[in-house]
């Protein structure tokens, strides 16, 4: 057969920031370098940290981060610390507990907030379509009531310096989405003897058919554009599926009205230039319009992912207090 007659070469269809390219044969191309490097390293050993094994069937890891003792840190020297879990973003297509920037964020929480970070890794996109993400960060959340009620025969440094009653469950943009989803199956009791007192959701990874405002305004040269969101949409969601899929807009058309379900306190954290602040503002009503005791606070100037990117950064340290304040809030069976 000639060349000229010959198929020609496979291309890429789908490229997700040079880590994930589809191509047009199905082949998947998947880089192991991460994408987004941190301005220094500030890990002084303050807080120290070990990968665990959560899910030996999907062979899923997790990332413990205890705080060393130290004058900073001595209200929790003589007591267990409170426990903080962790999901990382990227649209459920990139990133790991393992890239630099999401260690030096959970590094920067354990140290501020004085806690025990869980930052849990799930299956992403396209390999494996929502809602493997989902399915994977419930998977992670049941490997913690495991280990409570292993008691002395859990991980070493969860039986050491775990409170498992008391507990927060956070997530970043995808991660977000997975906190929020986990909210919604759980609640604040649904893990007994694990007692959840606060779900945190930063810029969630929400979406939907029609456009909002702040859609439709983001300019082009943002960090997270339309066109950025809707390849992340094309390469996560299940064949078929529309942006209005319900695991990605919860509260849109194609999804069941919600039945009855306790979240206990949520924070949403928007920033004021994301492309997804609308949805944000939107998600917050609806929650509180289905009786959740919700918040939303905006960080002025930032766009969508800040705390991902900019993990060191003042506004991240901004983040940072707002989550200390809202976790002091809720931490005892008094608040």
């Amino acid at each position: 057969m000639s060349s000229s007659s010959s198929s020609p070469p496979p291309h890429v269809v789908e490229d997700c920031r040079g880590v994930v390219q589809l191509l047009s044969d199905g082949t998947i191309r998947r880089s192991p370098d991460p994408i987004f490097p941190v301005d220094s390293d500030r890990d002084d050993g303050s807080v120290e940290w070990k990968d665990v094994l959560f899910d030996p069937t999907h062979s899923l890891f997790l990332r413990l981060y205890r705080p060393r003792p130290s004058h900073e840190l001595s209200d929790y020297d003589n007591e267990k610390l409170p426990v903080l879990v962790y999901f990382h973003g990227g649209g459920f297509c990139i990133g790991s507990r393992t890239w630099p920037n999401f260690h030096a964020g959970c590094l920067r929480l354990a140290a501020e907030l004085g806690v025990l970070v869980v930052s849990a890794d799930y299956r992403l996109a396209p390999e494996h379509l929502l809602p493997a993400a989902i399915e994977d960060g419930a998977t992670a959340l049941l490997w913690l009531k495991s280990q409570a009620e292993a008691g002395a025969r859990a991980d070493p440094w969860l039986a050491e310096s775990a409170d498992f009653s008391v507990v927060f469950v956070s997530g970043d943009s995808a991660g977000g989405n997975i906190a929020h989803h986990m909210a919604v199956r759980f609640g604040p009791a649904g893990l007994n003897p694990v007692r959840i007192r606060g779900f945190i959701i930063l810029m969630p990874a929400f979406g939907g058919v029609d456009r909002t405002r702040s859609e439709l305004e983001c300019p082009a040269d943002a960090f997270l554009n339309l066109e950025v969101a809707d390849r992340y949409c094309r390469l996560m969601l299940p064949r078929g599926a529309t942006r209005d899929h319900p695991l990605f807009n919860p509260f849109g058309p194609e999804s069941p009205i919600p039945g009855p379900f306790e979240t206990g306190p949520v924070l949403v954290v928007a920033a004021e230039r994301d492309l997804l602040r609308d949805r944000h503002a939107e998600y917050a009503a609806k929650m509180r319009e289905l009786g959740k005791p919700v918040e939303l606070v905006e960080i002025q100037g930032q766009e969508h992912g800040f705390f991902a990117t900019k993990p060191w950064s003042e506004p991240a340290g901004e983040l940072v207090r707002i989550i200390k304040r809202f976790m002091d809030e809720f931490r005892s069976d008094s608040a």
